[in-house]
């Protein structure tokens, strides 16, 4: 802070230049969280945050999102690291495909979710056969989770890989390392912060996860109604359990970019 100021003393008015946009695009951001928060704290908040409708909600929404997470670091390490660090023809057009829904409008990955999974989706006489029925159910919010955050996993992993020391990895290979010991004793280890920190990041992008959700699993109370869908039917029903589900979503949320900004200071 005291380096802060000293900079605005040195410069004078051309300081100012850069403080006022960045002032104005921070009260962007703080004024209308302060708001909410300042709205929160009334004599109903725990009444709210112990309604059962908010506490389904919030339990559906860990359950979904833990579950989301495990599949994602399952299946999403091996992705980051074939990515990383193998060289193969189309490898760029396998990049894209795995970073586009990270830019796709949720509306549309809800969409795409439900052609393909529906009961009259492509491959919805299949599941059907099978007996399997995805849409409107808890696997199906689930997938809509994994659809939407396990890019930024993959994205978080693929850079922690990469950026190892290729010389590590020459050696291992000298040494006689096959292709799973060089994984799991050189490479998993080194790039573990940047696994945690992707995780971390899909955790949370799966607990706020709202468009492609509510196309795909609906908002059924207990079923596939997680706290930004209960959110969304607090504007009708209960405006209270809305803005008591949004302040806790904001709390977590919080607490996880802190997490995330400590383990990147302990990397410097």
């Amino acid at each position: 802070m005291q380096r802060f100021f000293q900079h605005i003393t040195h410069d004078g008015y051309s300081a100012w230049l850069f403080i006022l946009p960045a002032l104005i695009l921070i009260s962007l951001f703080a004024l209308p969280l302060l708001a909410l928060s300042l709205r929160a704290i009334n004599a109903d908040f725990f009444d709210y945050a112990f309604s059962e409708q908010a506490l389904n909600a919030l339990r559906l929404s860990l359950i979904t999102s833990s579950v989301t997470v495990g599949i994602t670091v399952f299946f999403g390490t091996p992705l980051a690291y074939i990515l990383a660090r193998w060289k193969f023809p189309s490898k760029s057009y396998l990049e894209l495909l795995v970073d586009l829904p990270i830019v796709l409008p949720p509306s549309v990955a809800g969409i795409a979710l439900l052609i393909a999974f529906g009961r009259q989706g492509l491959f919805g006489p299949i599941l059907n056969a099978l007996g399997i029925h995805l849409p409107f159910t808890t696997p199906a919010v689930v997938m809509a989770q994994i659809f939407v955050a396990a890019p930024l996993y993959v994205r978080a992993a693929r850079i922690g890989f990469a950026e190892i020391d290729i010389q590590l990895e020459e050696s291992a290979r000298v040494e006689g390392a096959n292709q799973w010991q060089l994984f799991s004793e050189v490479m998993f280890p080194l790039a573990g912060r940047a696994l945690v920190n992707g995780a971390i990041l899909t955790w949370a992008r799966a607990l706020g996860e709202f468009g492609a959700t509510i196309l795909f699993a609906g908002n059924l109370e207990g079923v596939t109604q997680t706290m930004p869908m209960a959110i969304y039917l607090g504007f009708e029903r209960s405006l209270g359990v809305a803005i008591v589900l949004s302040v806790v979503l904001i709390g977590i949320s919080v607490v996880l970019l802190g997490v995330i900004r400590k383990l990147e200071r302990q990397d410097h």
